[in-house]
C-alpha cells in the first residue's frame, strides 16, 4: 500500500520507521529540515509531489490544531479512492470533517508516544481504534498495531474523547500539580523519585500535545474531581479528622481492588 504521512514530528517519524519496510511510504512536511534524517521513505515538500505519489492511505500526524488544515492542503492532490486517517489524541470535530470530506476515513489513537514508551517493545501499550472507521482502514490499523504487539480497543468518536480525558487528562493534571509544588531541597523517598520520573517524561512533551489533551472538552469534569478530592483531604488534615481519613482510605482500597479485578478481566 502507498502510504503518505503528513507531518514529520515525533509521531510522524515513528510512523515512518514503523511502516517503511513493509509499505511504500512517503512523508510530507513543509519544513525540509524535519525530513533530513528519514530513511527508506520518499520525502515530499510540495503538493504536486503528493499527486505524483498518489497515496492510497494518508495518515495525518500533524498537531491537533493543524489536523484539519493539513487535510485541506492535501485533499486537492488526492485520488477520490484514497483513505484519510489520523492518530489524534483528541478527536473533537474530526467526525464532522470526515463526513463532509466525501472520502473514506479511519481514525485511531496510539495511547503512547516516543517520549514515554519503549518504542522497541510495545507489548504493554494500547491503542484505540474508532468504530466508525471504514472497513479497509479499520483492518489496516488493527493489523498494524497487532504486528507491534499493541493491544487494540474500540470506541466511538465521542466515547474516545471521554476515555482520553479519563486516562490522560487526569494523570497529566496530577503530575503538573506535583511539579508546581516542588522545592529545591533533597527528597530521596522512593515514591517521590517515581513521581519525578513521571514528571520528567511529561514535561519532555511539546506544549501543543499537552494543550490538546488538557483542552479536551471532557477534561474539566475529570480535573474537577481531583480538586474536590484535594479539598476534602485538606479539610480532614486541618481538622485532624482521623476517622474521616481512615474511612476514606479504607473505601479507596476497596475501590482500588475492584479496579484491578476489572483490569484483570480485560487481560491487563
Amino acid at each position: 500500500m502507498r502510504i503518505l504521512i503528513l507531518g514529520a514530528g515525533k509521531m510522524g517519524r515513528w510512523l515512518s520507521d514503523s511502516l517503511c519496510l513493509d509499505e511504500e511510504t512517503a512523508v510530507f512536511d513543509t519544513d525540509k529540515t524535519k525530513l533530513k534524517y528519514l530513511f527508506n521513505v520518499r520525502r515530499l515538500t510540495e503538493g504536486d509531489e503528493i499527486r505524483q505519489f498518489d497515496p492510497e492511505l494518508v495518515i495525518n500526524a500533524a498537531g491537533l490544531s493543524q489536523t484539519e488544515n493539513a487535510f485541506r492542503f492535501a485533499i486537492p492532490f488526492l485520488s477520490e479512492k484514497c483513505i484519510l486517517s489520523d492518530i489524534a489524541s483528541v478527536k473533537n470535530n474530526l467526525e464532522e470533517f470526515y463526513r463532509s470530506s466525501g472520502f473514506r476515513f479511519a481514525s485511531s489513537h496510539p495511547m503512547f508516544g516516543p517520549t514515554f514508551a519503549n518504542i522497541g517493545d510495545l507489548r504493554s501499550q494500547t491503542a484505540i481504534l474508532i468504530k466508525e472507521s471504514c472497513p479497509e482502514g479499520h483492518r489496516f490499523f488493527r493489523n498494524f498495531y497487532q504486528k507491534l504487539n499493541v493491544r487494540v480497543f474500540e470506541a466511538g468518536f465521542s466515547e474516545h474523547d471521554r476515555l482520553t480525558a479519563y486516562s490522560l487528562s487526569t494523570p497529566f493534571a496530577a503530575t503538573l500539580a506535583f511539579v508546581s509544588c516542588l522545592k529545591p531541597i533533597p527528597a530521596p523517598g522512593t515514591t517521590f523519585k517515581k513521581h519525578m520520573e513521571i514528571a520528567d517524561g511529561l514535561l519532555s512533551e511539546d506544549d501543543e500535545l499537552l494543550t490538546e489533551i488538557l483542552f479536551n472538552k471532557y477534561s474539566a469534569d475529570q480535573i474537577g474531581e481531583i480538586g474536590k478530592t484535594l479539598d476534602r483531604l485538606l479539610e480532614w488534615i486541618i481538622k485532624r479528622d482521623s476517622v474521616a481519613l481512615k474511612k476514606y482510605l479504607n473505601d479507596l482500597r476497596t475501590e482500588w481492588e475492584n479496579y484491578k479485578n476489572v483490569l484483570c478481566r480485560f487481560g491487563k
